[in-house]
């Protein structure tokens, strides 16, 4: 869908968005935008499940001594 039918048409746009549905949206015949439904927010459980992932895999990263950072640091 071009820019000039998304600009005309956009009340319907979002209407079907909403709905699910998805548009790409070109501007001189390459594609600019996409328009998705937004993705759900975490939860609190979610948000929680992620980090430990995250803690996990920092904690998994060789640790180096606190201090400065030398030339050889950016060798090992």
């Amino acid at each position: 869908m071009t820019a000039t039918e998304a600009n005309r048409d956009f009340s319907r746009i979002f209407r079907d968005v909403a709905r699910g549905a998805r548009y790409v949206i070109t501007a001189h015949g390459k594609p600019m935008v996409r328009m998705e439904p937004a993705a759900e927010p975490a939860t609190g459980e979610d948000r929680a499940a992620r980090l430990r992932v995250l803690a996990d895999e920092l904690g998994a990263l060789p640790g180096r001594a606190p201090g400065p950072i030398t030339r050889e640091d950016g060798y090992a």
